[in-house]
């Protein structure tokens, strides 16, 4: 499949609008083209389907309109701060949460939900940590709500600070968005502010509509409309557009080439604020990824580096901190700022390299031939003179396939290349052709 990106007129289903695809044969456009439901891989999820040259009757578009209608949340997000703030004003004795329906309750509510398992006594200490209430959406391609873990977010928030930055546009990290609004509410010299983008409507619940735009960043489609566009616009606007920074984590399962056509998006908004010297500048960004998507990253942000901290999670089973070799975390920053500039913590291992400018991890040796300190995983890499470069330690040269492959392999395999172009050197998820 190839993905041919968002679309004018594109139709919609209950995730905005329709991305448009192509299925692909060795690099050929193959088959007539069609829309699929922008945030959800998996049909199961949303099967929304059409193909483009479809001629759809009234009555099925009618259908289709009052189904997306249906599939919105029950209370609109004005609704639901006017509910936080009776909820606020209740006797912690009488603060329900019904864990099935994920929501707030108010005391005319308990009937209704009165089979529904309840968490109750719930805190002003909860209400400010909503992301720990909440149930995490797993669903590894459509939210993938795998949460920063304390560490990561306390070095984050630290290096936003220490870089200067005064609002941070959190685009899928709700961990950051609610430490930074915690802080704020305790720390009067606290001045970091954020906003919240994010396609979990449950936070409405519990952020205004100047902290929350319920957002989907895989179409860069603002669910509040206009009113939304404009809350996230002027964000970037204050202080002339400047101290603002971008911080996304998307998840893993998404195509990377709809995430960077909506970063785009969202850097021209910034951009249009029109402010001297914005014209052909980035705005600072921070994205969270895994370091095997480095080249697919690189094609869209040619101007981005891969720093070499590693980000945990608290609800991922394999991406946590203190593991070794192959289970450490591979999830990485990738940032347009200028690597020297992103200090690393000492304590953890990480030490600055002072020929590449930047701060590595303590296995990710210099190598003298390739002139940069080469490992992507923490582990030492080892030079291939036959190869022109370093490679994983656990890989070997081998003569058959003329490269460096794990020593475990079937040769013939390495004949057929890649599955779209069909050319050998790259995978799929990396051909150039699909961008």
């Amino acid at each position: 499949l190839a993905l041919l990106g968002p679309a004018p007129g594109a139709p919609s289903c209950p995730h905005g609008p329709a991305l448009l695809f192509v299925k692909t044969s060795q690099g050929k456009e193959e088959g007539r083209r069609f829309y699929a439901c922008s945030a959800c891989r998996d049909r199961k999820d949303c099967n929304f389907f059409q193909w483009e040259d479809e001629k759809v009757s009234e009555t099925r578009l009618a259908a289709r309109e009052e189904y997306n209608r249906s599939h919105q949340p029950y209370f609109t997000h004005r609704q639901n701060v006017d509910r936080y703030k009776n909820f606020v004003l209740l006797p912690v004795s009488k603060r329900k949460f019904c864990q099935e329906c994920q929501q707030l309750l108010l005391p005319s509510e308990w009937e209704k939900h009165s089979d529904h398992q309840f968490l109750c006594d719930i805190t002003t200490a909860q209400l400010k940590s909503p992301s720990q209430l909440l149930y995490p959406l797993e669903n590894k391609k459509t939210n993938a709500q795998y949460l920063f873990a304390d560490r990561s977010c306390q070095f984050l928030l630290n290096l936003l600070i220490d870089l200067g930055f005064r609002r941070v546009l959190s685009v899928g990290t709700p961990r950051l968005h609610e430490m930074i609004q915690s802080k704020a509410s305790q720390e009067e010299e606290f001045s970091v502010r954020s906003l919240l983008l994010d396609i979990d409507f449950r936070y409405s619940q519990f952020y205004t509509e100047d902290e929350f735009c319920h957002y989907n960043m895989f179409n860069h489609h603002f669910f509040g409309g206009e009113a939304a566009r404009e809350t996230c616009r002027k964000f970037l606007y204050e202080a002339n557009g400047e101290r603002v920074i971008m911080v996304t984590d998307p998840p893993f399962g998404g195509l990377v080439e709809a995430l960077a056509s909506s970063f785009k998006k969202l850097m021209a908004m910034w951009r249009g604020t029109e402010k001297e010297g914005h014209a052909n500048k980035e705005m600072p960004m921070f994205w969270i990824f895994p370091y095997f998507f480095e080249s697919r990253i690189l094609d869209f942000f040619p101007s981005f580096s891969m720093m070499d901290y590693q980000v945990d999670y608290d609800n991922h089973a394999l991406y946590k901190h203190g593991k070794t070799g192959r289970r450490q975390s591979p999830v990485r920053i990738f940032t347009n700022l200028t690597p020297s500039m992103i200090v690393l913590p000492e304590e953890e291992g990480y030490r600055f390299c002072t020929v590449c400018q930047r701060y590595v991890s303590s296995g990710n040796q210099h190598c003298e031939i390739c002139n940069s300190c080469t490992s992507k995983d923490g582990r030492r890499w080892k030079h291939c003179v036959l190869c022109k470069k370093c490679v994983k330690p656990s890989w070997f040269h081998c003569s058959n396939c003329n490269c460096c492959t794990l020593q475990k392999h079937s040769c013939e395999k390495t004949g057929i290349g890649c599955f779209v172009c069909g050319k050998a050197g790259h995978k799929r998820s990396a051909c150039p052709s699909l961008s």
